[in-house]
């Protein structure tokens, strides 16, 4: 039973590197990438062809961004086992994993809050436009 135990935390060890270096990656990027574009899509352009250029640019960093939250999802899936390892010293790895998937969590929570705001940011300012142009076309008919 001892030897089986300890095949299962050496397997364990080795299975947690693994998702630790796939976390280590998606934190990087998060970190030197991720939260930086965030950040830049915070003052959103005031016209409405600025806007709609911004909303291409923030799209296709949420395609990568989306990516890396995926991918770090699926890591934190593989580990969701280690829940049935009672007998197995994991406390350790769980506070790791813990802090990742903390951080994973924010950061997939700030992409999914910005990617609506620029949507609806987008959607009024093209109701703005319609309005103005409506009230453009008004003036001009109570001229003639």
């Amino acid at each position: 039973m001892l030897s089986n135990k300890r095949i299962q935390e050496l397997e364990l060890v080795m299975e947690f590197e693994k998702v630790e270096e796939c976390f280590k990656e998606v934190s990087s990027w998060i970190e030197n990438v991720g939260r930086k574009r965030l950040k830049e899509t915070v003052n959103l352009d005031d016209s409405l062809e600025m806007l709609l250029q911004a909303q291409k640019q923030f799209k296709e960093f949420d395609l990568v961004a989306s990516e890396y939250c995926r991918r770090g999802q699926e890591a934190l899936k593989k580990m969701n086992q280690w829940e049935d390892l009672s007998f197995v010293d994991v406390h350790s790895y769980r506070v790791k994993l813990q802090t990742y998937e903390d951080e994973l969590e924010d950061f997939c929570t700030q992409l999914d809050e910005t990617r609506h705001r620029v949507c609806e940011t987008v959607r009024l300012y093209e109701f703005f436009d319609k309005v103005r142009q409506g009230i453009c076309c008004t003036e001009q008919g109570v001229k003639s």
